[in-house]
């Protein structure tokens, strides 16, 4: 009876055949990790024995006994429910946290990309700041290696000192000349003779009475009384005049030749640095050792050192090395008596002696070398001076040839052929025969300098020789007076005849 009330009472469902069984899904890493989490906080089974079989019978026949209307039967229902409701939850929850997670990791991704980003263009930024640093090393190691050469470069030329002497020769004038100070006036000179005769007067009165006792004093002196030291102060005044004059006209010359000499000079050394530069390009840098002065004479040996030069060769012929020659020479020595010695030291000091006799001839030959340098350097001063004085005058004589010519435009008249024309001086005469010889002397010189040269070799003839040019320029003068005069007849003879001939027409 039991067996069959059983299977009145459960209800057996028909499967639908219509739905079809779903695949089951591989579950993803989230998926996994919850799934393991439910399964932990799970009760774990109990082992099914027999005491459960019998109790799971009682209950089944207690519950086939009761009715089916009981409310009990639903609850089992909402507890099934609430289970499955509650890990949906949890499912839901965790994954929105996971969709905040992967923004959070999105906006990071986009801050590091952003930050890389920067971090590339700096980069960038410093290999361009450091080629463009290299290049200029490189340009920096260009020119050092051109200003390098440039040190080797040593022109064959001389260079014109002319601002170093004028300036030397100037002070020279400033200490040796009294001539140059200005002159004190007459109140100043009036009040050096009177200042003893006052400071006998009054011994005790200072420097500023002194002196208002003499301006007090002055103005009662008569004009005959100022009148010496008027003339006096007159005098001085235009002998410094005269000298400032002459210094101007001196430093205006002088920088006239400066600038023609800075012109030449310029020209030459650009020649010189450009051959230069092609034969430094064709060889290789080298270092070069300084040059040694081959007349300086050499130091002499010591003792020692001759001793170990006549030493040498035996050691060598054993086949002993350059240190082990210096050490058994330096033992022989040290442990050598006196008397073996002495040959070596008198020769030493004989070679001592001679040096110093020759070093002493050396000197003196570089002192006589100096001094004749510097008379050169005095000699092409008084060159260069001349030649800056012929130059300005050159200008002076072009700018008046200028306004004369200026002048004459406005009064033209035609010259007479027929006149003669003034003789040659004495200096032209001279000049005339010695540029020809200058000429042959010195081939390639200058006009200017040549000139130079004539005018210093005039100033340095003496009175005999120039009387051979005065005789010739008196001689020509002499013919040039003769046939100016029969000129003027002819032009006064010319003139009265037309003088005549004017009223009859």
């Amino acid at each position: 009876m039991a067996d069959t009330a059983v299977s009145e009472v459960i209800p057996t469902k028909k499967p639908r055949n219509s739905r079809k069984a779903l695949k089951q899904k591989n579950p993803s890493s989230n998926e996994a990790n919850i799934l393991a989490q439910q399964q932990q906080t799970l009760p774990p089974p109990q082992p099914a024995g027999d005491d459960d079989s019998g109790s799971a019978l009682k209950e089944n026949q207690e519950s086939l006994s009761q009715p089916r209307s009981s409310p009990k039967k639903s609850k089992p229902r909402a507890n099934s429910k609430k289970q499955v409701a509650a890990p949906a939850s949890d499912f839901e929850k965790e994954m929105q946290e996971m969709q905040e997670m992967m923004e959070r990791l999105r906006i990071e991704k986009a801050k590091t990309e952003e930050m890389l980003k920067d971090r590339d263009e700096m980069l960038k930024q410093k290999e361009e700041e450091l080629e463009v640093k290299g290049r200029e090393h490189e340009k920096l190691q260009g020119e050092l290696k051109k200003l390098q050469k440039i040190k080797e470069f040593k022109p064959t030329m001389t260079f014109p000192m002319v601002q170093s002497g004028r300036d030397e020769h100037e002070k020279e004038k400033k200490k040796g000349c009294p001539e140059r100070k200005r002159p004190s006036p007459p109140y100043v000179l009036w009040c050096k003779d009177q200042w003893n005769e006052i400071k006998k007067e009054n011994p005790e009165a200072e420097f500023k009475e002194i002196s208002a006792i003499l301006g007090t004093k002055w103005k009662s002196v008569n004009a005959e009384e100022k009148k010496p030291y008027e003339e006096k102060y007159q005098a001085e005044k235009a002998a410094y005049l005269q000298i400032i004059a002459k210094e101007k006209r001196e430093a205006e010359a002088m920088k006239l030749l400066e600038d023609e000499h800075k012109q030449r000079t310029a020209m030459e050394l650009l020649d010189q640095y450009l051959q230069f530069k092609q034969e430094a390009e064709k060889k290789e840098n080298k270092k070069t050792k300084k040059e040694k002065d081959p007349l300086k004479p050499k130091q002499p040996m010591s003792a020692y050192f001759l001793f170990s030069n006549e030493r040498r060769p035996a050691l060598v012929a054993e086949s002993k090395t350059v240190l082990e020659v210096a050490k058994i020479t330096g033992e022989e020595w040290k442990n050598m008596s006196e008397k073996k010695r002495r040959p070596y030291e008198e020769m030493a000091k004989k070679n001592k002696e001679k040096y110093m006799e020759e070093m002493e001839a050396y000197k003196q030959m570089k002192e006589e070398e100096a001094e004749n340098v510097r008379r050169e350097g005095e000699e092409q001063m008084k060159l260069h001076k001349q030649e800056a004085m012929q130059m300005l005058k050159k200008k002076e004589k072009t700018e008046n040839i200028i306004k004369k010519t200026k002048q004459n435009r406005q009064k033209k008249k035609n010259a007479d052929p027929n006149k003669p024309k003034k003789p040659a001086s004495s200096f032209i005469l001279f000049s005339k025969g010695a540029r020809n010889s200058l000429k042959e002397e010195r081939p390639g010189i200058s006009n200017s300098t040549l000139n130079a040269l004539i005018s210093v070799k005039w100033k340095e003839m003496s009175e005999e020789e120039r009387g051979i040019w005065n005789a010739r320029a008196a001689e020509a003068k002499a013919a040039y007076q003769k046939e100016l005069e029969e000129y003027n007849k002819n032009v006064a003879a010319a003139g009265t005849a037309t003088a005549e001939d004017e009223p009859e027409q």
